[in-house]
C-alpha cells in the first residue's frame, strides 16, 4: 500500500499497491505520454485524480485501488485508458467479515508522555473545548424565537463576556406531524439531549411551542433531565406568544451568561479529546492525502487515550469488512454489518442514492467512479486502529479509540449525530471544497489537494495536497493534524469559526413518517 514517507518529486501516476490494475493521475495526463515507471502509453486524456488502466482489463474482471475492489471492469479495456464512470460498473460482490481476526489492541502511550490541552471541566467529568450557550427548539414552530434570542446577543453584547464562545441557536425542522413514539422520536430525543449537555455547552434554554409532538416535559422525562441553574425551559403558549417569549428568553440568557464567563479553561489530558470524522466534496485525492492522513491522527489520538467517531455508514459500504476484522470483538463487528444491512434491505431499496451505487456529480467530477471507490477513502479517516465499539445515531459515545457511529452519508446530518454523541471537534476532509461549520464544535477542514487549498485557503485549515506534491510524509501530515487539534482544542479558532459558519447546519436525521 502506498506510503508516502520521503519527500521526493513523484511522477505523473501514482501506484497504490503493488497488486493494483489501475493507477491515480497525481497531474491531468495527456493522451500519448508514457509512463516509463509502468511501460504504458496512455490512450485518454486523464484528469487529475481520475484512474488509468495499468495493464489491460478483461470485461467483468475486478478494478483494484489499494488492492481492493473499487468496481468491474464493463468490457475490455486497454492499458493506458482512462477508467471512471462509463467503464467501470458497479455491482454486489460477496466479502469476508473476518470478525476480529486482526483485532490488536491500541498501545497506549505512558501516562507521562500523553499530550494535554486547554479544556473547560464538566459536572459530569466530560471536558469541552468551546464554552457556548445553546438556544434549543422543541419543535420548528419555535425555530423563529430561539434564533431571535441568539441574534439578540452580538458580538459587541458578549464583549463582556470574554469566557463565553457564543450564544448559539439550534432550530430543526421536525418536532411535530411525527410518529409519537418508537426510533423516530426516540432519536429527535437524544439528539436533543445531546446538545443541551454537550461538553462544549456551560448552559442551555429549551424553547418549546406548547402543542407539538416533541413537548419539552416529554423530552425532560425521557433523557432524564431536570430544570436547574443550567438548563431552563419556556413554552411559547404559556409565556404570552412569540414576543414576549423571546424577551423572556433575553433575560434568561443573560443570567446564564453571567454563570458561563466564570468557567475557565484548565490543563487536561488529550484523552478528553472526541472527534467526529468527516468528508465531503471527495476527489480521487481523499484516498492518497486527507483521508488516511486524518487516519494517521487518529491513530496518533487513540494512543493519547483519545476518540475518533467514523460515520456515513452509506460511504464505508463495499468496505466495511475492512472495519469488521479489526473489531474488538464478533459482536462489534456484528454491530456494524446489522446496520449496514438496515441500509440496504430497509431503508434505501429502490431508491437513488449512494449506497445503492452512484456518487454525487461533484465526486464524480474529482475521479470518483462509485461508491465502492468513495467508501474506500471515506473509511481511512478512521486510521487504522482496532473498531472498539458501534453506536446508533446520537447515542452518547463513551467508549476510547476508534468507534462507529450510523449516520447517513449528508454532512449535516452526520456531523448532527456525531456531536449530539459528544464530539468535541469535527474533522472534515474534501477535495472538491465543502464549506461547512458546526456549532458548538469548531469545525477543522482538510484539503486534499494543493490547487483547492490555494483557490479556498479562507475556508481550508490545513494542506494536505503537500503530500503528492512531495513536500511532506503521510507520517509528518497526521502529526500536523494531531498538533492542530490540540491547537483547537485549547481555543485556537479554525477557518469556519473566523467565518462564522455553523449556525444553520443543527439537522437531526429525519427516519420517520411525516403526516
Amino acid at each position: 500500500m502506498l506510503d508516502l514517507q520521503e519527500k521526493q518529486a513523484v511522477g505523473p501516476a501514482i501506484r497504490l499497491h503493488p497488486a493494483d490494475n489501475v493507477l491515480v493521475a497525481r497531474v491531468e495526463i495527456q493522451a500519448g505520454t508514457t509512463l516509463k515507471a509502468e511501460g504504458i502509453v496512455v490512450q485518454d486524456l486523464v484528469p487529475s485524480g481520475y484512474k488509468v488502466a495499468a495493464r489491460d482489463l478483461v470485461g467483468g474482471e475486478a478494478v483494484l485501488k489499494y488492492n481492493v475492489t473499487v468496481g468491474f471492469a464493463a468490457t475490455d479495456i486497454s492499458a493506458g485508458s482512462v477508467l471512471h464512470s462509463h467503464n467501470v460498473e458497479f455491482r454486489e460482490f460477496d466479502r469476508d467479515y473476518a470478525y476480529a481476526r486482526d483485532f490488536i489492541p491500541i498501545q497506549l502511550l505512558p501516562e507521562a508522555e500523553r499530550a494535554v490541552f486547554q479544556g473547560y471541566k464538566r459536572a459530569d467529568g466530560r471536558v469541552g473545548t468551546r464554552n457556548f450557550i445553546s438556544i434549543m427548539s422543541t419543535v420548528n414552530c419555535s425555530a423563529t424565537v430561539v434564533h431571535a434570542i441568539a441574534d439578540h446577543f452580538s458580538r459587541e453584547r458578549l464583549a463582556d463576556y470574554p469566557n463565553v464562545d457564543g450564544v448559539a441557536a439550534f432550530s430543526h425542522d421536525s418536532g411535530c406531524g411525527m410518529e409519537m413514539t418508537g426510533e423516530p422520536m426516540d432519536l429527535l430525543h437524544r439528539t436533543l439531549a445531546g446538545y443541551m449537555q454537550h461538553p462544549n455547552v456551560a448552559a442551555s434554554l429549551v424553547v418549546g411551542l406548547g402543542c407539538e409532538r416533541c413537548q419539552v416535559g416529554g423530552l425532560f422525562d425521557t433523557q432524564n433531565l431536570e430544570v436547574g441553574p443550567d438548563l431552563r425551559t419556556l413554552v411559547m403558549q404559556e409565556s404570552g406568544g412569540t414576543r414576549q417569549t423571546i424577551e423572556a428568553g433575553i433575560e434568561i440568557v443573560e443570567e446564564l451568561l453571567i454563570q458561563a464567563d466564570q468557567c475557565r479553561r484548565e490543563t487536561v489530558p488529550a484523552s478528553h479529546i472526541t472527534v467526529g470524522l468527516q468528508c465531503g466534496g471527495s476527489d480521487g485525492f481523499s484516498s492518497i492525502t486527507a483521508n488516511p492522513a486524518l487516519g494517521r491522527a487518529v491513530d496518533i489520538l487513540s494512543r493519547h487515550g483519545g476518540t475518533g467517531i467514523l460515520s456515513e455508514t452509506p460511504e464505508i459500504y463495499g468496505v466495511e469488512h475492512t472495519l469488521t476484522a479489526r473489531a474488538a470483538t464478533v459482536e462489534i463487528g456484528q454491530k456494524l454489518v446489522d446496520r449496514i444491512r438496515w441500509w440496504k434491505d430497509d431503508y434505501a431499496v429502490g431508491r437513488d442514492v449512494q449506497i445503492n451505487g452512484k456518487v454525487s456529480p461533484g465526486n464524480q467530477q474529482g475521479g470518483l467512479a462509485n461508491i465502492l471507490e468513495k467508501s474506500l477513502g471515506s473509511s481511512m479517516k478512521g486510521g487504522t486502529g482496532p473498531l472498539m465499539e458501534v453506536y446508533k445515531y446520537a447515542e452518547r459515545v463513551s467508549q476510547k479509540g476508534l468507534v462507529f457511529m450510523d449516520t447517513p452519508g449528508f454532512d449535516p446530518v452526520s456531523a448532527t449525530g456525531q456531536i449530539a454523541g459528544g464530539a468535541t471537534m469535527i474533522a472534515f476532509t474534501t477535495g472538491r471544497g465543502s464549506c461547512f461549520g458546526a456549532k458548538p464544535s469548531p469545525s477543522i477542514k482538510l484539503a486534499t489537494n494543493t490547487s483547492m487549498f490555494r483557490r479556498m485557503e479562507e475556508d481550508m485549515d490545513i494542506n494536505c495536497g503537500e503530500i503528492v506534491d512531495g513536500t511532506a510524509t503521510m507520517d509528518e501530515m497526521g502529526q500536523q493534524i494531531f498538533d492542530y487539534f490540540l491547537y483547537v482544542a485549547s481555543g485556537g479558532q479554525t477557518k469556519s469559526e473566523e467565518l462564522d459558519l455553523g449556525r444553520h447546519e443543527f439537522i437531526p436525521w429525519n427516519i420517520g413518517i411525516t403526516g
